[in-house]
Parts: C-alpha cells; structure tokens; sequence
C-alpha cells in the first residue's frame, strides 16, 4: 500500500469537507504541492476538496502560477463552511510553524520537508526534511502509484522543485533530482520561461532597491532590512546576497506592524540555517526550517522599548558565528 492509499483510505471517512492547507502565503512550492494532491485525491475519489490559505498572496510569480494552472485555492476568510466538522491536510507546513494558521479544522494529516515538529496527534503523516521540495514528494505519489501527472500539473509540480532548490543547487535530494527529470519530458517548457519571467514586479524592484543599499556585511554574513516585505520576496532577496562573493550566511529581515519577519540562508556546512535562526529568536520568538534556509518570527511585544532590532540580530548572528569558529 503506497501513502496516497493510506491517505485517500483516511480522507475518505472524513464527516464533512476535506481542506488542503499550504502555509499562510503560498510560495510555488507550495502551490505546486497543493494542486499535484488535488488533483490526485479528485482522482481517488476523495469528496468535498478544497484548497485553502490564509494570508494574501503577493509574489509574481505565485500569483502567475494560480493564472497558469488554474489552481483551485481560496482565502481562508473566502471558506464560509470551514469549520470544526471539517478535516486538513497540512502541505509544506507542519502544525506550530510560525508561518500556517490554527484554522478551525481538525489537521489529520501532513505532507511536509521541513524539520519534523514531532508527534502532533496526526493520522497520516509524511515529513522528509532530507528533500528539498514539497513538490518532489506529491510527484513521487503520481509515479509509485502509475498515474501519468497531466501536463500543467506535470509543469507546476517541476517548478515548484525548480524553485525551492535554487536550480537543483540548494538542498538537494535524490528524490528531487529524480522526479524534476521524470517530470521535465511531460511539462510545457513555455510556461516555465514564462514563470520565470514573472518572479518580481514593479513594486518588488523597488523595495529590492531600498534593501540592497543598505546591505551590511561582516566577514561571511550579509545583513539586510526590507520594509513590510512579504514571505516570499524576503527569501529571495536573501538568495540575491548570498551570490555576492564572499557572503555565505544571510540574515534578512523585515518590521511589520506584529512583530519581525525573518529569513535566513547559509551556503556554510558548519552554519546551519534551522540553527542560526534559532539562536536568533531563542526566548524572543519562534523559528525553524532547513540546513541551508530557515524562517522565524519575532513578535512585537517580546522586544523592549529602545532595543534596535538590527543591532540585536546582528549581535546574535555574530555571536552565534564565532562560536561555530568561522
């Protein structure tokens, strides 16, 4: 029995509407992931399905991906019959991440390649963190399970590996190289070029602009601020630094009104990503992610009046990279 028929036996007894819940601000891994289980629990027969989201989505490319494949998600807020009654599949997001909401539904189920939060009482339960993409492991349900992924779902579900390994350049696994070539001769390559001509906006150069100035740099770690940048446009600023020569750990924040947002990327074996975050939010916040990138957050009311968040971090992330004896 493979994992897509022990999760469709499960959903199959669900009392009332079956929801599928990427993290709150759907990056293309993510929404790769989340319409790749769609279509296949459509395909088994699971009833009542939707996708579902908290937080609105604002990256390029994101939003061209919902056009291009025509991905069924709505806003939560949007989810009129969500309720208690109702079961979730969490995808790319494990229960107690900092970055998916609590929604009023019982969470029976994960699919995940973060850091494995532990047992949360769940049904099902499929978390590698050694891969690289969520969008590796629902390709992988097609293929053990003999089912030929249609060719948008075939395109997204490449992208989605593309993306979230950096070219196949950053955490990669077998799985991942594995399904991207399994996927690539039944995917439209225009679409791809296309995605990839639509992974910033106007709007997105110029807070890239304003960052970019301001990037501090000691010895191998890069610092920089955005102003109310979203998830995904604070990571990939952050793989911007990490390409400039001689930077190898990157610390990127960004202020809202709630708290600090952060993303952290390490191209060094000995600075762990997950790690560095930790210590950066350690009794402030909460944080977690993979070897080479990781994200926190760090609640307004845990930080002291006065305190300048970006001396604290840098202090932090200084001192967490001497100890390593960088």
């Amino acid at each position: 029995m493979t994992n897509l028929d022990k999760l469709v036996d499960i959903l199959k007894l669900a009392p009332d509407e079956v929801f599928i819940q990427p993290h709150n601000v759907p990056d293309p891994d993510a929404i790769s992931a989340s319409l790749g289980l769609y279509y296949l629990l459509n395909l088994r027969g699971v009833p009542r399905l939707r996708i579902v989201y908290d937080q609105e989505i604002e990256k390029a490319n994101s939003l061209k991906m919902l056009e291009l494949f025509d991905v069924p998600m709505i806003r939560a807020a949007d989810a009129y019959t969500l309720g208690a009654e109702d079961w979730a599949v969490l995808v790319d997001a494990q229960r107690g991440n900092a970055n998916i909401t609590d929604l009023p539904t019982e969470e029976v189920a994960v699919i995940d390649h973060h850091e494995y939060k532990g047992n949360q009482g769940y049904r099902f339960e499929d978390v590698r963190p050694e891969v690289g993409s969520c969008s590796a492991i629902i390709a992988e349900y097609f293929f053990e399970n003999n089912i030929a992924p249609p060719r948008d779902i075939a395109t997204a579900l490449l992208y989605g590996i593309f993306m979230d390994t950096d070219n196949l350049t950053r955490g990669t696994s077998i799985l991942d190289i594995d399904m991207f070539y399994q996927l690539y001769s039944l995917s439209d390559i225009s679409k791809i070029v296309e995605l990839r001509g639509n992974e910033i906006s106007h709007e997105d150069l110029r807070l890239y602009a304003d960052a970019f100035s301001n990037v501090e740099i000691y010895d191998e770690l890069g610092f920089l601020r955005l102003e109310c940048a979203n998830d995904s446009l604070l990571g990939a600023a952050g793989d911007i630094v990490i390409s400039v020569a001689g930077v190898n750990i990157v610390v990127a924040y960004a202020t809202r009104e709630t708290g600090i947002k952060l993303s952290v990327r390490s191209a060094r074996q000995e600075i762990k990503a997950n790690d560095l975050v930790g210590y950066l939010v350690e009794g402030v916040g909460v944080g977690g992610g993979h070897n080479h990138m990781a994200g926190g957050f760090i609640p307004r009311e845990n930080l002291s009046e006065g305190r300048l968040i970006g001396t604290f971090l840098k202090h932090r992330a200084i001192a967490f990279y001497e100890r390593a004896g960088c």
